[in-house]
C-alpha cells in the first residue's frame, strides 16, 4: 500500500493534520461516526468533552483493529463537536495527539454542530483508513 502525504507550500501547515493524502490500496475501511459509549452502551464522560473525546478515540481504535488497521492507516477524519468554540480545540488536539501519528497525520475536518444523535453526545468522529 502506498500513501503520499502532501502539505502544499501555498497552504498554511498547522502540523495537526495533512492537507492532502493520496492512497493506493486494495482495502479501504470506512468507520462510522463513533461516540462516547462504552461496550455496555453507557455514556462515558457526561458533560466532559476531553473524556468523551478519549472514549471516542478508544472506540475508533477498536473499530480499526477489527478491520486489521491502526491509526497509522487513517487517511481522513471528520470530527463533529456540539456547540463548538475555538477554545475547545486544545482539548481535542491533546487527545488526538495521544492516538494519531505525529508524522503524516490524516487529512481532517472539524465541524461545529448544534446537536448529535443523543443529547449527551458532545463529539462524534468518523474515519477512513487505507491498508
Amino acid at each position: 500500500m502506498s500513501k503520499q502525504f502532501i502539505n502544499p507550500k501555498d497552504l498554511t501547515n498547522l502540523g495537526t493534520y495533512t492537507h492532502v493524502v493520496i492512497a493506493q490500496s486494495k482495502k479501504i475501511i470506512f468507520i462510522s461516526g463513533q461516540v462516547a459509549l462504552d461496550a455496555s452502551g453507557q455514556i462515558v464522560g457526561s458533560g466532559d468533552l476531553r473524556a468523551q473525546t478519549r472514549q471516542v478515540f478508544e472506540n475508533l481504535k477498536i473499530a480499526l483493529g477489527a478491520a486489521g488497521a491502526t491509526f497509522a492507516d487513517v487517511v481522513k477524519m471528520n470530527t463533529y463537536v456540539v456547540n463548538y468554540k475555538p477554545e475547545m480545540r486544545p482539548a481535542l488536539v491533546e487527545v488526538r495527539s495521544e492516538y494519531l501519528p505525529k508524522e503524516n497525520p490524516p487529512a481532517s475536518t472539524l465541524v461545529g454542530v448544534t446537536a448529535l444523535a443523543r443529547e449527551e453526545f458532545l463529539i462524534e468522529i468518523e474515519a477512513i483508513a487505507v491498508v
